[in-house]
């Protein structure tokens, strides 16, 4: 990596340029005697000049020839060899000790058994007495390190869940709820989201009451802050897993997030009490910190107002529940939305402003200055401003990662340390892991550890490139050429580091979200200017609040937000669809192995990533799109009828759902049921042999019918006793209906029940195409036996074949005779 040395009597920021890995070149061939006679104009016995001989093509085929037959198998061998113990003296072993340990996450995470602590303990008790014993074997020895590190990487994860132990809800229920209000917060729809850790239940008594649940209301009382005792009646649903097979399982999201179910209060909760003498010391520090934050929410967006107020809020102290859902949508086309999250971007932001700011200080004061290390000031006062952001942001995850980033480097200032190598960064990866284990199958720590490590890969790779070369002194430009020259090369620099950063984490966008965004570039060049103006306000509102001074400061926010938010909308509005359907897991395999050989490696072995990304690229499409999609509650069920449009059986969808649907089976149109009345005789349902190949939903009798494009007929039966009608001439059948069975018992059909969809998540179903009478096959999101955050799928009534809970009917008075 290239790194920065301090001279010993030039002051503090005076910098040698010398790269790091110069250190560990090879040395270059001693140089020939300036008296040799074989050295033009070394000396009296120098040979006259000849004119060179031109190269003849016969002879630069044998040079070719004599150079390919020198790259035999011993000399490849021995190239390696020198190479990698070339990477080993550099230091790549300990940038490979955070991919052993995710590996071994990943790996614990991909298991279909829950496995018990015992066999976690001793893979990592066998593989530490390998790596000690193999210690004489130096390949060996290394070898068995990482697998030692894979095992720890699996232990963690194993821990982490255990630790983590949340109290799921098993079953939809409604019950009277009393708790203490964690956090509030205000929703785009008006809504108000409660974040509740439960005290008690009763109308009935839960036995396995969850510990934390999130409930919505259409109003609280104005004396409800974080710390209050509320009661309320509320509906409590369980978490739900993925809106289809290899997508977001949010009951993992919620298990470790201690989130037990979710729900909404049936009426307006009210406040019990607002005493908090009761509570634990850091349930009170919590509750103070949470309040703090919802009163700068609410002066933010008093002072900014509109959804201007609502982004200046999220930037500053994380709460974004309440921003419109077009401008998130259109964020998210255009490849800007990590904006609105606080992570690596605001952080930086956060510590250079500060630091900046100290520094231009300190230069006031040149005296001072010169004796003291005021880089190191600036570098401490910054880390302690961006532990107070992460406070005051509420603590989530991101945001959590991006600190521990930016606090090594921070601290590999104070300690005279080059602030931005791939060290730094794989000791931040390292306390992630270790901390939270299952960030590293998420999205949010692959694609932001992805672009860090190609952005400081570059760096570094650039860095060596110019180390190697002298440089003329720049010419002397008027004021116009080098403030233009200083535009270009910022703007260029803005460039370059949103295509890498884009290069490096596109495929993992598409894998989690089926989407890409054309024109993130553009979007970026254009909006990240305006964001570094929003952001040094930000942190100048944030330093005034207290002293009542920061209007200005956030008047000049909002301007600069509605310049982001109009950029944004414009380029939204000119983005071609962003869905790009499902990719295979192997690609996205393939590319990480080879991102991490092309950002850790630094001699030539490098060129070894070229063939993982070509074979990852190569097997982007190497996966089949579902022809069926069938949600976990066995209500919504979806289906490409081709030209883009996608068929869905219920006139109002749940949109989440379908949105993912539309994304993963690249469809732009919804096309929803026709219903007939069974007495008007236009649609019976022996009609159904005829629907043409394509047709959308036809609903009559408590019955939906469909044809898909190959031919095949799908049925939807809200009632058991119904399914017989369609036994005859369907190919598969879902039965909203968890009493339900197999009635047609025809190996050809097909028939998916309530039940089935309660234990095993969503559907994807996939026809023959090798033959129109093969029987249908089906994949669920939800393998069994249940890992812990799965465990509570068979508590539901739906997964016992039960019918759906029904209160009894009140008697009615006898009159009196």
């Amino acid at each position: 990596m290239a790194g920065r040395s301090r001279g010993s009597d030039q002051g503090e920021d005076a910098v040698v340029g010398v790269s790091e890995r110069s250190l560990f070149a090879m040395p270059l061939p001693a140089e020939l005697p300036t008296q040799s006679p074989l050295v033009p104009g070394s000396g009296k016995q120098s040979l006259p000049d000849i004119p060179a001989p031109v190269p003849s093509p016969a002879g630069r085929i044998v040079r070719v020839r004599r150079q390919l037959g020198r790259l035999s198998l011993p000399r490849l061998r021995n190239g390696i060899t020198a190479a990698a113990e070339l990477e080993l003296d550099r230091g790549i072993g300990f940038l490979l000790v955070p991919v052993c340990l995710a590996i071994g996450a990943i790996g614990y995470f991909s298991l279909t058994v829950e496995p018990d602590f015992a066999r976690p303990v001793a893979v990592v008790a066998l593989m530490g007495f390998l790596a000690i014993v193999s210690r004489s074997w130096p390949k060996t020895h290394l070898c068995m390190t990482a697998a030692l590190l894979c095992a720890l990487g699996l232990l963690a994860a194993k821990v982490e869940t255990w630790r983590t132990g949340t109290q799921m809800l098993g079953s939809e229920i409604s019950t009277q709820l009393s708790g203490r209000v964690v956090s509030i917060e205000e929703m785009e729809t008006g809504r108000i989201r409660l974040t509740i850790d439960v005290t008690s239940t009763a109308r009935p008594k839960l036995r396995y009451a969850p510990e934390r649940v999130r409930l919505s209301a259409r109003k609280i009382p104005p004396e409800m802050t974080a710390g209050s005792l509320v009661t309320g009646y509320a509906k409590l649903l369980p978490p739900t897993g993925p809106v289809r097979p290899e997508s977001y399982d949010f009951s993992f999201d919620s298990y470790f997030a201690g989130i037990g179910g979710s729900g909404f209060f049936l009426g307006n909760p009210k406040v019990v009490a607002a005493d908090d003498g009761g509570m634990p010391l850091s349930a009170r520090l919590s509750s103070a910190i949470e309040n703090a934050r919802e009163a700068i929410a609410d002066h933010i967006r008093g002072s900014v107002g509109g959804a201007e107020g609502e982004i200046a809020a999220a930037l500053i102290v994380g709460v974004r529940a309440g921003i419109p859902d077009e401008i998130n949508e259109a964020m998210r086309r255009t490849g800007i939305y990590h904006i609105i999250s606080i992570s690596g971007l605001h952080m930086a932001l956060v510590a250079g402003t500060i630091m900046g700011l100290l520094r231009g200080a300190f230069a006031l004061f040149p005296d001072f200055s010169a004796r003291r290390p005021v880089k190191k000031y600036a570098a401490a006062a910054a880390l302690l401003s961006i532990a107070a952001y992460l406070v005051i942001s509420g603590v989530v995850v991101a945001a959590e990662r991006s600190f521990i980033m930016l606090a090594v480097m921070l601290i590999a200032v104070l300690f005279d340390r080059a602030a931005l190598t791939m060290r730094n960064l794989a000791i931040s990866a390292i306390a992630v892991i270790l901390v939270s284990p299952h960030e590293v199958v998420g999205p949010s720590f692959q694609m932001s550890f992805a672009a860090t490590a190609a952005l400081v890969g570059a760096y570094a790779g650039w860095a060596d490139h110019r180390a190697g070369k002298t440089r003329p002194p720049p010419p002397k430009r008027s004021l116009p050429g080098f403030l233009t020259r200083k535009f270009l090369l910022a703007t260029g620099g803005l460039a370059m580091t949103s295509i890498i950063a884009g290069s490096a984490t596109a495929l993992f966008a598409i894998w989690h979200f089926q989407r890409v965004s054309p024109l993130s570039l553009f979007a970026n060049l254009a909006v990240m200017p305006i964001v570094s103006v929003v952001m040094f306000l930000a942190v100048a509102s944030a330093l005034l609040m207290p002293f009542g001074l920061d209007a200005p400061s956030l008047y000049l926010m909002g301007k600069g937000l509605t310049a982001m938010i109009a950029v944004s909308a414009w380029i939204s509005e000119r983005s071609p669809v962003d869905a790009v359907g499902l990719i295979s897991q192997q690609s996205v395999l393939l590319v990480t192995i080879a991102l991490v050989i092309a950002t850790m490696a630094t001699t030539w072995l490098r060129l070894a990533a070229l063939p993982f990304a070509i074979a990852g690229l190569l097997t982007v499409s190497d996966t089949r799109t579902p022809d069926v999609l069938v949600s976990e509650d066995a209500r919504l069920v979806a289906l490409p009828i081709g030209d883009g449009e996608l068929a869905v059986n219920r006139a109002r969808p749940n949109e989440f759902t379908v949105d993912n649907w539309k994304r993963a089976l690249r469809s732009e149109t919804i096309i929803l049921p026709e219903i007939f009345d069974k007495a008007d005789g236009q649609f019976d349902i022996a009609d159904a042999v005829n629907l043409p190949p394509g047709a959308p939903f036809y609903c009559t009798d408590g019955v939906c019918l469909a044809r898909h494009p190959s031919g095949a007929i799908i049925a939807h039966v809200e009632d058991r006793k119904d399914t017989w009608k369609a036994c005859g001439f369907a190919d598969l059948i879902i039965v909203n209906d968890a009493t339900a069975y197999d009635a047609c018992h025809n190996p050809l059909v097909l028939v998916v029940t309530k039940r089935q969809l309660a234990r095993k998540g969503s559907a994807a179903i996939f026809f023959d195409r090798q033959s129109a009478t093969g029987p249908p096959t089906i994949s669920f999101a939800v393998d069994s036996p249940y890992r812990p955050w799965h465990a509570q799928r068979k508590f539901s009534r739906e997964a016992r074949g039960l019918e759906p809970y029904r209160k009894p009917d009140k008697p009615s008075a006898v009159p009196a005779q």
